[in-house]
């Protein structure tokens, strides 16, 4: 059996499974069996009492992140926007729940206007809402006071990706100040995210040094937490840190003691890093090749084809459907074709004139994310040990 993940073998026994189930239209397709071999290798990566939180925008499906979160054995998950923190605790009531990114007070007002006694009560008591500048923690603040709630706050630490948060210094001192002064919010943990370190160009040791930096930020920022909270409330909270591009980073918890993944459990094209040799591709596209035909013809310009006197060499292709954000993997040397463009109603592709690509046939494109594409689909067709073996349906799409 090849070790390549994207052998030919295996589409082909893709092929038949997706034929033996009926398939016969676009389907999202994730391999479980690779899917469990990245979850046991990530545990594997993982240090001793380095907890694990799941990233639900990269595995937007509840089916999904049920199995995922039963394997891994986590009931920690990231959520990204209110409407997926109401999916969520529909999901795992008992999760906690740690938000990805700072939400507009007006969004946060929202949700729990609409909230019924118990997610309420979820979203006081297992929520962890992200804070990114003073500004904001004061709109959360004077909410939670006019309203009678009590909310657990996080806050984003800039450790050098420069997407905002708030670095060591004045601003973080009086964001601290300000939550041990508050009777109505509690200061949960601190979230520095680094995925540019394994991005960096690897000159004059630029992926050392800013490795280093954030390390050296986000140690001084719980230096502060520390000065504020004391060093047992420094010590419990949450320290998150990493993405699936950089857990592979940590060897111990003295820093972060919880890292946050989800896209390197199924494996999209933009993550093959180094770093994550070890894991394997487990998600795909398989749409129908709907029409099929011998040369590339110039729409259009008939005069053109007949001046060549035949068809450019190579076979047209049209998909059902298209537009992903996907590459074609098989069969072996499709091309996305300039001449048409995209579409997303029948992509055209260009096939080697050798290519024994037939009508109906399926092709395999391989998504470069999940957090899009997956949403993009009405049901997961689940492949294991050479057949489909259930549907999973993903998540309402959610901004």
């Amino acid at each position: 059996m090849s070790n390549n993940p994207l052998a030919a073998s295996y589409f082909q026994q893709l092929q038949k499974a997706l034929a033996h189930a009926e398939l016969a239209e676009p389907v999202l397709v994730i391999d479980r069996d690779r899917l469990d071999a990245n979850i046991d290798r990530l545990k594997t990566h993982l240090p001793q009492d380095m907890a694990y939180r799941i990233v639900a925008k990269s595995l937007p499906s509840a089916p999904l992140i049920a199995y995922v979160a039963s394997r891994a054995g986590t009931d920690r998950l990231m959520s990204f926007n209110t409407n997926m923190v109401e999916q969520l605790i529909a999901l795992m009531p008992e999760a906690d729940q740690l938000l990805g990114k700072p939400i507009p007070i007006a969004a946060v007002r929202s949700i729990f206007e609409r909230a019924d006694t118990a997610v309420a009560s979820a979203l006081q008591q297992q929520v962890q809402w992200l804070i990114d500048t003073p500004e904001r923690l004061g709109q959360y603040e004077a909410f939670a006071a006019s309203s009678g709630l009590n909310l657990r706050i996080n806050l984003e630490i800039d450790v050098g990706l420069h997407r905002g948060g708030m670095e060591p210094g004045d601003a973080l001192l009086s964001a601290l100040q300000l939550i041990q002064q508050s009777e109505q919010l509690e200061l949960s943990g601190l979230m520095g995210y680094e995925p540019h370190l394994t991005k960096l160009p690897n000159l004059a040791g630029w992926p050392k040094r800013a490795k280093k930096g954030a390390a050296d930020r986000f140690r001084e920022a719980l230096a502060q937490v520390s000065s504020v909270f004391g060093e047992d409330h420094c010590h419990s909270m949450i320290r998150n840190m990493a993405g699936s591009p950089t857990f592979g980073l940590y060897t111990d918890t003295d820093l972060a003691n919880e890292i946050a993944a989800g896209s390197a459990l199924v494996k999209p094209s933009d993550f093959d890093l180094p770093i994550l040799k070890d894991f394997l591709p487990a998600s795909f596209i398989a749409t129908p090749a709907i029409k099929v035909s011998n040369g590339v013809r110039l729409p259009g310009l008939e005069y053109a084809n007949r001046a060549l006197g035949k068809p450019t060499s190579g076979k047209t292709v049209f998909l059902h459907g298209g537009y992903w954000k996907a590459d074609p993997v098989y069969p072996g040397g499709l091309k996305y074709s300039n001449l048409f463009g995209r579409s997303s109603n029948q992509e055209m592709l260009v096939a080697p004139k050798n290519s024994s690509l037939k009508v109906d046939d399926f092709v395999f494109l391989r998504p470069t994310q999940s957090e899009a594409v997956f949403l993009q689909f009405p049901k997961i067709a689940v492949f294991s040990a050479g057949e489909i073996i259930d549907y999973w349906q993903p998540l309402p799409v959610t901004a």
